[in-house]
């Protein structure tokens, strides 16, 4: 799969803590490891459904049957389902919806360049980064080759190969006092060493630590990482502090839903999209705006012999949850958040509402998602914003726009959200599978 993935007592060696007891924790950990970019994280997606049971579709071929445990992937897209019963289709769908991708530094198309004795990549911001997290890390490499075959090669090098390093106060003075300001254009440029540097060197460079010849790489997608692994954090490791949470820990929990989910009772289909580009506005061929979802739904449906009135009445049976993170209250900015709608970490999955359709959820679907945390005797906190503090979106409305299914928006609390290097809770890693797991179940 181009990486490796850590589990158990090697990955507490690599991270340099000691593990808890909770597997699923481990799990999450080396989910957060594996996946540096979304190629990466689809790829550990289908390693951990085919590990499951699961068999793999073709978006080209015929679905003639696409009865027990599937999924297909696209790029950074992956959706999978699980279909025991021959009539599932006709009660609808169960579906958990989230994003591989994060926001980071996207290396350019022409990837070398020189200043005043260093050698430099340049790169394009990705989504809505906190810039001033990026100075001063060990940023390794990563990403996909397309090849002359056609074929996609996963790349990743974690050896620290970059940097942007931060101005010194001696040459800016007043920055404590009037903040950081970063030119996105002139101020993020790692650094990669020292000397001439010019056309594709750094491809040539990657190309030749991945093993791959050269003159067969065509197009690139290639982005820079934190290095430093995830890991625990606190008096008693409550929290679990990494690169990429928002997303990939809900990524990481509704594929561990959907593979750990052995109900085969007739009723609604428990499936899995996790799309790319969200961080971005979900438009393209593997974002939440595109087809790529209901496409896959409707040909579930014609493969199992429904017609068209069939297939809409199973949609208006079906539910989706968004899941995305939420904002924690912030110890020090606890103005920020509205009186009473406050999570915090290792407080249970998140309900988010917002009256202006930031965020989907309806009373129907509230009262749904507090049902199955009822069941499974987890806690449910709720977050909406003030009213003088916008908040974000997510693929929700856009879902629910796009099929018309109701849509509940919830997440885990973390902090740092978009930051390089993000925080969530530990024990919210068995209470959102449980949460998950009993909305499959429904």
């Amino acid at each position: 799969h181009g990486h490796v993935l850590h589990h158990g007592a090697e990955l507490g060696r690599l991270c340099g803590i000691a593990m808890t007891d909770s597997s699923k924790l481990q799990s999450l950990l080396g989910f957060l490891h594996a996946s540096p970019s979304p190629f990466h994280a689809v790829a550990e997606a289908r390693h951990r459904l085919q590990a499951g049971g699961f068999r793999a579709l073709t978006e080209t071929e015929a679905w003639s049957d696409v009865s027990g445990r599937c999924f297909v992937e696209r790029d950074g897209a992956l959706v999978a389902w699980v279909s025991e019963q021959a009539d599932a289709p006709q009660s609808g769908f169960r579906i958990i919806g989230a994003h591989t991708d994060s926001p980071n530094l996207r290396v350019k198309p022409n990837t070398s360049i020189a200043s005043v004795g260093y050698r430099q990549v340049p790169v394009e911001i990705y989504g809505g980064a906190l810039l001033n997290s990026w100075l001063d890390r060990d940023l390794g490499i990563s990403g996909r080759f397309i090849l002359r075959s056609g074929e996609a090669a996963l790349v990743r090098i974690d050896k620290a190969i970059g940097r942007v390093s931060q101005l010194a106060i001696h040459l800016d003075r007043e920055v404590n006092e009037k903040g950081l300001v970063l030119d996105k254009q002139l101020h993020v440029l790692p650094m990669v060493g020292l000397g001439e540097f010019a056309g594709d060197a750094f491809v040539a460079w990657v190309a030749a630590q991945a093993g791959i010849a050269h003159a067969d790489v065509l197009a690139h997608d290639l982005m820079f990482h934190d290095v430093a692994p995830p890991g625990l954090l606190g008096l008693d490791d409550e929290f679990v502090v990494s690169a990429r949470i928002d997303n990939q820990f809900s990524c990481w929990a509704a594929i561990d839903a959907l593979v750990n989910d052995r109900t085969a009772t007739r009723g609604p289909i428990p499936m899995v999209a996790l799309f790319d580009h969200e961080e971005v506005g979900s438009s393209s061929t593997t974002g939440a705006a595109g087809p790529l979802l209901e496409m896959v739904i409707h040909r579930i449906a014609a493969a199992s012999g429904l017609t068209t009135d069939e297939r809409s009445r199973a949609l208006a049976r079906s539910t989706c949850l968004s899941s995305d993170m939420a904002h924690a209250v912030h110890p020090n900015y606890a103005e920020r958040h509205e009186p009473g709608h406050r999570p915090v970490p290792n407080g249970g999955p998140v309900l988010k509402v917002n009256a202006n359709q930031r965020y989907a959820t309806s009373a129907v679907g509230a009262a749904r998602f507090r049902a199955a945390c009822e069941r499974a005797d987890v806690p449910v906190q709720v977050f909406v914003s003030k009213n003088s503090q916008p908040c974000g979106s997510t693929i929700g409305p856009i879902t629910a726009t796009r099929l018309g299914i109701e849509t509940i928006d919830v997440g885990c609390a973390m902090l740092s959200m978009h930051s390089a290097r993000e925080l969530c809770g530990a024990a919210d890693a068995d209470l959102f599978v449980a949460a998950l797991t009993s909305f499959l179940q429904a």
